[in-house]
């Protein structure tokens, strides 16, 4: 229940009064007060943050950007921006704290999409509303970070997408599993409901400046082919607080769901693990696996959202399930989780049941796929420099796909 309709709104004043840090402290300290005020407090809201969008809040979210990130539509690059900082950062600062700041359209452009002939959408923010979402994200990071549930992995401070696979290993292996439903949101940051969101927020945000520039960020529109339109739903993807307001958003409609209300009623152990709008709910009892799929699609309709019906299904999984399999002649079934097919197997001794994976096949199209690509728009190169960016790339895909169990996945790319 919120503050105001308990009658404590002098209450409230006095505790924000104690949540305001002092004006000599640095950033860090006080993002470490709010952080501290939030995890103590979980119903407190807070209505006096979005002064903290400070010169130095910005110059250090600068300092943070990568150098040879894409331009929006301005073509003004970090580089460029840097040649004048200290005057352009003063001219933001007293722009966004007199509520003069109106972020600009994002210009949006289409990447290749895993496992599919269509393609995605990225929206490409300029320069300074990147400054500006950084500064947000990490004010509103400081609160929400307090929040979020332990088995919620995407894009969050020292969490990674191994992290969330070594909790589904360990839940698989060491937990009575029989069931997964492997689950996808049919388009989720395209039809994420700005109302919904904007009470999602008020839960623990009441400053109505911050509120304010959410919401202008949320409307500043996309240029297409030198067509601007307006964005009425979803957050575009690239955005730098685009990430954030997702798993905000997921957060009441999926994690509290399931562990305040729907893994409640289980008999049996159940658990979700989600990264961003993937995720994956493992189940002891089918019947509770079967129910969980049917009540996600209702409760996901209230908010605007559904499910990809292709994409989410329940499938027997775990060593009993393995065995059952084999009794039958049959292989056991596998599934998809954050680049991995997930399969059956032993350990190497032969005694003991082990989930493995390997890179999924459709992933693997995709980047070899995009591989090629790159290689036909980089023929203008030297070729000291496209073997510096091919071991760069290749690099980066053994630092992913190189785990447990799945060296067959990346020494394929290396061949």
């Amino acid at each position: 229940m919120l503050l105001e309709e308990r009658g404590l709104h002098m209450k409230q004043c006095s505790r924000e009064i104690q949540a305001v840090p002092s004006r000599g402290e640095a950033v860090e300290t006080k993002l470490l007060r709010i952080a501290g005020k939030a995890r103590k407090e979980p119903k407190f809201q807070f209505t006096s943050v979005y002064h903290l969008l400070t010169e130095k809040l910005l110059r250090g979210c600068y300092k943070q950007l990568r150098g040879n990130a894409a331009s929006g539509i301005d073509k003004v690059t970090k580089a460029e921006y840097g040649k004048n900082l200290e005057e352009r950062l003063n001219i933001l600062a007293k722009q966004l704290q007199n509520m003069k700041y109106i972020p600009k359209s994002v210009r949006r452009v289409y990447i290749p999409k895993v496992g599919s002939s269509k393609k995605r959408p990225l929206g490409i923010p300029v320069m300074e509303d990147k400054l500006v979402q950084m500064g947000m994200v990490k004010i509103m990071e400081a609160i929400y970070e307090q929040d979020f549930v332990e088995d919620s992995y995407g894009f969050r401070p020292n969490r990674s997408c191994h992290d969330a696979l070594r909790e589904l290993n360990r839940t698989v292996e060491k937990k009575p599993i029989n069931y997964i439903v492997e689950a996808d949101i049919k388009g989720f940051f395209d039809n994420v409901n700005h109302e919904w969101l904007k009470k999602f927020l008020e839960h623990r945000v009441k400053d109505t400046r911050m509120l304010r520039m959410i919401k202008r960020f949320l409307r500043a529109g996309v240029i297409e082919e030198g067509v601007e339109k307006e964005s009425e739903q979803g957050t575009p993807q690239g955005g730098v607080i685009s990430p954030l307001l997702a798993n905000i958003y997921l957060h009441y409609v999926l994690d509290l769901w399931f562990e305040k209300r729907y893994s409640k009623t289980c008999y049996g152990y159940a658990r979700q693990i989600r990264y961003a709008d993937d995720f994956v709910a493992c189940f002891q009892r089918k019947e509770e696996a079967e129910r969980y799929r049917q009540e996600l699609e209702k409760r996901l309709k209230e908010f605007g959202l559904e499910v990809e019906p292709t994409k989410t299904k329940v499938i027997a999984f775990g060593k009993f399930a393995e065995k059952q399999a084999r009794k039958s002649g049959k292989k056991p079934e596998t599934f998809d989780f954050l680049g991995f097919t997930h399969y059956c197997s032993k350990t190497r001794d032969g005694k003991y049941f082990r989930m493995k994976r390997v890179t999924s096949r459709k992933k693997f199209t995709a980047k070899v796929k995009a591989f090629k690509e790159w290689l036909k728009t980089a023929r203008t190169l030297k070729t000291r420099e496209i073997m510096k960016k091919v071991r760069q790339k290749l690099r980066g895909h053994i630092a992913y796909y190189g785990v447990t169990d799945n060296s067959e996945g990346y020494r394929t790319v290396r061949i």
